[in-house]
């Protein structure tokens, strides 16, 4: 028997301009007016503007001013640089990058609700028939449980800031979404264009962030056939694979043709994939069990219950889909020899769909105190965002603004009215929603995750706006860029540079800094990049004689106690 019994008053959609409105709240900070961050953030960003300066070689070899960054594939840093080409003229460089983001983001959400709204219009997830009618329609409930799966989806914790960030991560995990939905139709009905879209979306996945990803994707469909008895299915989802293997053929070919700085990114690209793959080892469990359970809140436990609840019916394609998904992730975050939050990013798309499913049939306690827990902790956080702030415009209270101003070194406060009316209108927004949410107790589906979604809109507008100029002081490399480019001569020069990534391309960027490319040799400077908590002095490269160069800079960002960079000049002979 069906677990959900529901009357058409509890499947009222959210309005149009509401979803909106709560999308651009929720991917608008933190993409304007700040500069890249520190990792994965200013990595991709540095990617996407060395192609949109460069020419066709550094399209096909992925790389940071000469460091090679094979490891993702090429897709994600092609369409930021499309975008820093088109629009850095006029927003910035920085920006234009991460209006691929917000494209990004576009795509994962639209994919999540019309996945969901296509599961939830199917007979088997229609709640059961009452007595005297009054059930909702198909497409009420399926337009609800859609509402609700977005809600969820923008809730999780896991996808905040990654889905703002600059880089492949946040492509993939739409493609993923979008994937979702194209199996979904293609279940439905299958048709050699579902197959297409389908061989599409694998091939684009595997140009995102290469192919095991992809091939586990292929292998999870062609077992749900097989599980739902549904074997004329897998010709439809065997046609995709030409398809599937068309970008990366292109790919392969172009770098073949054009053979860009007589190299080839291809074998440690493969290298990097099959990395990915390894027995599952005490760190990998750990690291999932430990992070999964907030990364994917409040996500897993409306799935889990959603299992629960539709276990007799575990073969109904609104169940078996995602969930074939959501174990086929979860033994490649368990397999991989890395311990990242990115391997967790693929988990998202298919337990908010689930969670959804899981909606009808929570008992009011169980949302009730998920609603309980999300008020107060989120109500507490923004509180303490507020009071932050607060000490950090005034002082008061003293003990807190001092400790403020210590972490940003040189930090000037500055009041901005349009900021602080922004912030104060989301406030009292969050406020009115709680108390729509506690005195009118809605009976509609969605209500058990409006407020953790909305409080977490709430703390990151508060975050990326009040904290906003605190936050860029204190992660910018700009003005330790601008110091080094002093030091160096007008003319031509190339440096060495062993630092990381994300130092690497911010350097490039703000101080225009020359570093050495794939064919430059013999530099004239070497810059180093030390921790000074593993050591109190200086460390070379171990190739490097340090006899042949003599320091000449060194400097680091106010705000950090670790990192020192140190500029060297080669002797004159």
């Amino acid at each position: 028997m069906k677990p959900v019994r529901l009357p058409a008053s509890a499947t009222i959609a959210l309005p149009r301009w509401g979803i909106l409105a709560l999308c651009l709240l929720y991917i608008l900070p933190g993409l304007i007016g700040r500069d890249p961050w520190k990792g994965d953030d200013a990595t991709s960003f540095g990617i996407m503007w060395t192609m949109a300066q460069g020419t066709l070689s550094d399209w096909l070899w992925p790389h940071i001013v000469g460091l090679p960054m094979a490891e993702k594939g090429p897709l994600a840093f092609w369409i930021g640089a499309i975008c820093v080409k088109l629009f850095g003229g006029i927003v910035g460089a920085p920006m234009a990058a991460r209006l691929s983001t917000g494209f990004f983001f576009l795509l994962g959400s639209v994919s999540v609700w019309y996945a969901t709204y296509l599961l939830g219009r199917r007979a088997e997830a229609q709640p059961l028939k009452l007595a005297f009618g009054g059930q909702p329609d198909p497409k009420d409930f399926g337009r609800t449980l859609a509402d609700g799966a977005l809600l969820i989806y923008l809730g999780c914790l896991g996808l905040l800031i990654r889905s703002h960030e600059t880089g492949a991560e946040t492509l993939q995990i739409s493609l993923v979404a979008f994937t979702l939905y194209v199996c979904v139709r293609l279940f439905d009905t299958p048709k050699i264009s579902l197959s297409a879209q389908l061989g599409l979306s694998l091939g684009l996945l595997v140009l995102t962030k290469g192919w095991v990803l992809p091939v586990t994707l292929f292998l999870i469909l062609i077992v749900l056939c097989v599980y739902r008895q549904q074997t004329q299915h897998i010709k439809f989802i065997v046609a995709a694979l030409p398809v599937a293997l068309l970008p990366t053929t292109i790919w392969l070919l172009a770098i073949q043709v054009n053979h860009p700085y007589d190299s080839s990114p291809i074998p440690a690209w493969m290298l990097w994939n099959y990395r990915q793959i390894n027995w599952p080892g005490i760190d990998s469990i750990s690291y999932f069990f430990k992070y999964s359970i907030w990364f994917a809140w409040p996500a897993w436990p409306f799935a889990a219950w959603a299992i629960y609840a539709w276990r007799r019916q575990e073969k109904a394609l609104h169940i078996a889909l995602p969930v074939a998904f959501l174990f086929g992730f979860i033994i490649l975050a368990l397999m991989s020899q890395n311990a990242e939050e990115s391997l967790l990013l693929p988990l998202l798309p298919p337990i908010a769909i689930l969670a959804a499913f899981g909606l009808p049939t929570m008992k009011r306690s169980a949302i009730n105190a998920v609603d309980w827990f999300a008020v107060t902790v989120l109500t507490g956080t923004a509180g303490f965002i507020w009071l932050g702030w607060i000490a950090e415009q005034t002082g008061v209270p003293s003990n807190l603004g001092a400790k403020i101003l210590r972490l940003a070194p040189g930090f000037e406060a500055s009041f901005n009215p349009f900021i602080f009316t922004l912030a104060f209108i989301a406030t009292v927004a969050w406020f009115l929603l709680v108390y729509w949410r506690i005195s009118r107790q809605p009976s509609v589906l969605w209500r058990a995750v409006v407020l953790s979604s909305g409080g977490l809109i709430l703390c990151w507008l508060l975050l990326l706006t009040l904290w906003l100029p605190w936050i860029n002081h204190r992660v910018t490399y700009a003005s330790v860029a601008e110091d080094l480019a002093q030091q160096l001569p007008n003319k031509s020069y190339c440096i060495e540079g062993y630092i990381g990534p994300s130092q690497r391309s911010t350097f490039a960027y703000f101080g225009k800094i020359q570093f050495a490319g794939f064919s430059d040799h013999d530099c004239g400077y070497l810059m180093t990049q030390n921790s000074r908590k593993q050591t109190a002095t200086p460390v070379m490269p171990a190739h490097v004689d340090a006899e042949q160069w003599e320091p000449v800079w060194s400097g680091h960002r106010a705000a950090d106690k670790d990192e020192l960079f140190i500029l060297y000049r080669r002797k004159l002979q």
